[in-house]
């Protein structure tokens, strides 16, 4: 494999499994036409100027899903493409706070779900994700056993 000198300068982005104290995961859903139907995914996002890549976790959390949390663990990072030097930045949330969503317009169909952990990787194996983050995010979530 070779590497290009000419790399994208996209920022950052974080991924958040939040799980509520009965262990289910928070997902979100939208339909997206141009991919032929309803995927599923974690609430996430790019970071902003000036944002750590937690204090992004916790801006797209409470924006896309409504909610905060208390407890934060980095599940790990990876690069998003290999024509970019930007970064996907996993955390699981824990002691969550519920509350309203702010979705943008462009945001508007997204919509809430709870979902077993086991059941929501189940689901990322027969493909109701678009994006390979969620999926990571949740595997990565389990095998830390908490």
């Amino acid at each position: 494999m070779s590497s290009s000198s000419t790399h994208s300068t996209a920022p950052d982005a974080s991924v958040v499994v939040a799980r509520d104290d009965k262990g289910l995961v928070a997902l979100l859903s939208a339909d997206f036409p141009d991919h032929g139907g309803e995927y599923l995914f974690l609430p996430g996002g790019r970071r902003e100027e000036g944002e750590t890549s937690e204090e992004c976790a916790r801006r797209e959390l409470r924006e896309e899903a409504g909610i905060t949390a208390f407890s934060w663990r980095a599940l790990g990072s990876y690069a998003i493409t290999l024509g970019s030097t930007a970064r996907v930045h996993l955390f699981e949330a824990q002691g969550l706070t519920l509350g309203a969503q702010q979705l943008t317009p462009a945001e508007g169909d997204f919509t809430l779900s709870w979902w077993p952990l086991q059941e929501a990787i189940d689901a990322a194996g027969t493909g109701r994700f678009l994006l390979p983050a969620g999926p990571l995010a949740l595997m990565l979530a389990a095998r830390q056993g908490v």
